[in-house]
């Protein structure tokens, strides 16, 4: 697995992010206990999908959104960071037996978060939903293929 490394000068400043980042790099159906170690009592999550608030429906969501998958693995590719905001991009890897035929999803995306003190405040994921749900179903996957590759032309 890729590690993504931080300059030691930017760890002391940006612990929030240092954690975010190595926490995310391991994280795991065994481990989602870790989400309240990098996410402030009062996060605001959100993705294509939901919104949720607080780092206890965080860590429900994410226990339903693993419960079904074989794995799942984040490598972060570039952090760009200014001041208690950050922009992080990544590639996650999944599996999960009725999607894609079972086979490994790859999809890319990117998050802001907003750090505050030594945790993350504010979280937003963007990323092709298409392409890591839709397209990943039997039937679905085809016409929604098909409406992407109209609309390109």
């Amino acid at each position: 697995m890729q590690q993504y490394s931080i300059k030691k000068e930017k760890i002391d400043t940006h612990i929030w992010l240092y954690s975010f980042i190595d926490i995310y790099q391991k994280l795991n159906t065994e481990n989602l206990f870790l989400l309240s170690d990098i996410y402030h009592q009062n996060v605001t999550f959100t993705d294509p999908m939901h919104q949720v608030e607080g780092v206890e429906q965080l860590t429900n969501y994410f226990e339903k959104l693993y419960e079904n998958l074989s794995s799942c693995d984040f490598v972060i590719e570039n952090v760009l960071c200014d001041g208690e905001q950050a922009a992080i991009y990544w590639k996650m890897s999944y599996q999960h037996k009725k999607l894609n035929k079972g086979d490994i999803v790859i999809v890319e995306g990117n998050s802001l978060i907003k750090g505050q003190g030594d945790k993350v405040l504010y979280h937003r994921d963007y990323l092709d939903l298409g392409a890591m749900l839709y397209e990943q179903l039997p039937v679905f996957g085809k016409l929604t293929k098909w409406i992407k590759t109209k609309a390109a032309q």
